[in-house]
């Protein structure tokens, strides 16, 4: 690397962290102070932000907490990025889970030993051959609109809702199930033409939360002005959303479980400046950090405030895996050599320690390497920006000739600066890469679009790989419309057809050894450049009660969180 890079880079001295944060938190206090003396806080446009009619009540780092649950009071927590849409179930980004799965739900869940627990569905039960499904259905639960919820909210999401939404889960449902039938007003059968690894996953994940028939049965779901009024069946009802300063939800009063939810209401602020939402959390203005809603840099500061917990906890089905998606559909990433270069390219024990301050671990291969499935064995990809040039010689091709564009999702932040990084380490092995920074819907469109050269992204490796891992690789699953899919253009009619045997092997023994030979076709194709394995902290104030009970972190409905 070289010095001028080092010094863009490199983590400041405590004494210049310091200053930077000083400078930075004081223009972000002037314009709270400012902004609280008008009534209401405010950053860019006069926008009011929700946490500050809240702010007399959402502090109590100080408070005494108490052992049983009290009733009452609004969670504030930030909503980073704004949503694209509140629907999770059409729309399959993190955002839009965070938010919609307090206001929807799935038929299943994880706990935290990665155990399957009821939700809409009481009871379950599988045939020993794995080709018959069936699920009992909870009982006296409504809609948000007071309709009753039933087996056919459930055939119609499964059936017809999901599979016209979601590219892959057209494939699933075409390769796979035979039908979805209400065999009872409270019960739906499901049965496969062939076994399917993946199913608990798809039902247990928050990925496929159960939409009502009666607002989309027969209709274009993506179009369905529903969406713009969110009708579930959750703790949470959707009560306002305020685009690019606050989404409101109150609390359920006809909630199926009895006695919850114990909050009066939630509300997500929607602050651009990660400095800003530095300062809220600072003075009490918002309960809980995720990963990613403040600079990766003040994560240690602000785990030493009074009253404030650090826990990495509560993300045991969500690990994440980040990594670099290159086009393969035109120069010069249609080369595998020039996909090997990028990967020597990067130093990604760099992106690890300085971008991200530890929260990390440096990816070898296509799988977390704590998945049962792992294989240790992958061929790795070291530091080594002259082995990197070499390959690029050996190609042949003229890496420097085409303009790249790398798409940047995150204004600020680490996301930024890692992207800022890759265009200077690819630039030194004879790149040319320029960063165009959008907001997260600009992102969403243009990669799920194909309209990028580079862009960075992760994917929850949520359980079985047939189902968080298969999609990005899959050749049947490129097409438009998710950015959560193959976008790289990657095909591999060898590997496509080991994801098949794989999905329906039935011995654990045989699936492993099937991956295994995945993981080495596709490290070895550079099929994506596969950067680091997420850890994601979680900050919150102690006087905030089961806040991450399940193996889906905040992403989860909170039901049972309270303050006290």
């Amino acid at each position: 690397m070289s010095e001028r890079m080092q010094k863009t880079l490199r983590p400041a001295t405590p004494n210049e962290d310091d200053d930077a944060h000083r400078t930075i938190a004081d223009a972000a206090r002037r314009r709270y102070l400012l902004a609280l003396a008008g009534g209401a806080a405010s950053l860019a446009g006069g926008i009011p932000f929700a946490f500050a009619a809240e702010a007399g009540k959402v502090s109590g780092a100080s408070a005494t907490s108490v052992s049983s649950p009290v009733r009452g009071g609004t969670l504030s927590l930030f909503a980073q990025p704004e949503p694209p849409s509140l629907i999770n179930a059409l729309t399959p980004h993190v955002a839009s889970q965070y938010v919609g799965g307090k206001i929807f739900q799935g038929l299943l869940a994880y706990d935290t030993q990665q155990r399957l627990v009821p939700v809409l569905a009481r009871s379950w039960q599988a045939s020993p051959d794995g080709l018959h499904y069936t699920f009992e259905l909870q009982p006296n639960v409504r809609w948000h609109d007071g309709q009753p919820f039933g087996a056919r909210d459930v055939v119609v999401t499964l059936s017809e809702i999901a599979p016209k939404a979601l590219p892959r889960l057209q494939i699933i449902h075409d390769t796979y199930i035979d039908s979805v039938e209400a065999s009872g007003p409270l019960q739906v059968s499901i049965k496969l033409k062939k076994p399917y690894g993946g199913l608990w996953n798809l039902l247990g994940s928050g990925l496929l939360p159960i939409l009502p028939a009666h607002l989309y049965a027969g209709k274009d779901a993506r179009t369905n002005p529903a969406n713009q009024h969110p009708v579930g069946t959750g703790p949470f009802v959707f009560r306002e959303w305020k685009r690019g300063a606050y989404i409101r939800l109150a609390r359920n009063p006809d909630y199926w479980k009895p006695g919850l939810p114990y909050l009066d209401g939630i509300v997500f602020n929607i602050v651009p400046d990660a400095a800003g939402r530095s300062i809220a959390f600072e003075r009490g203005q918002v309960h809980a950090l995720r990963a990613g809603d403040v600079d990766y840099s003040d994560i240690a500061r602000l785990a030493k405030l009074p009253g404030v917990e650090l826990t990495t906890r509560g993300w045991e089905l969500f690990s994440g895996m980040a990594f670099l998606e290159l086009n393969q559909r035109k120069a010069p990433f249609d080369n595998v050599l020039v996909r090997q270069a990028v990967l020597h390219a990067l130093d990604r024990q760099f992106i690890v320690d300085k971008i991200f301050y530890g929260y990390g671990k440096v990816a070898n291969g296509p799988f977390l390497s704590t998945s049962p499935y792992y294989d240790p064995g992958v061929p790795r990809f070291a530091h080594d920006p002259e082995r990197a040039r070499a390959l690029i010689r050996q190609s042949g091709v003229d890496v420097g000739k085409t303009p790249l564009v790398l798409i940047n999702g995150e204004k600020g932040g680490a996301w930024e600066r890692v992207a800022e990084y890759t265009q200077q380490a690819l630039a030194q092995v004879g790149f040319n890469v320029r960063v165009q920074t959008t907001d997260a819907a600009g992102w969403y469109a243009r990669v799920a679009n194909w309209d990028f050269d580079l862009s960075y992204n992760f994917l929850f490796q949520n359980g079985d790989p047939e189902f968080s891992v298969a999609p990005l690789y899959r050749s049947d699953n490129i097409s438009k419309g998710s950015p959560f899919g193959n976008v790289e253009g990657y095909r591999n009619p060898k590997v496509d057809a080991l994801w098949d045997e794989a999905a329906q092997a039935t011995d654990p023994a045989r699936r492993r050894a099937l991956y295994a030979q995945i993981q080495t076709a596709l490290a070895n194709d550079a099929a994506i450049a596969n950067v680091f394995e997420m850890v994601n902290p979680t900050l919150y104030r102690r006087n905030v009660h089961n806040l991450l009970r399940t193996a889906t972190s905040i992403n989860d409905s909170l039901e049972d969180t309270w303050i006290g």
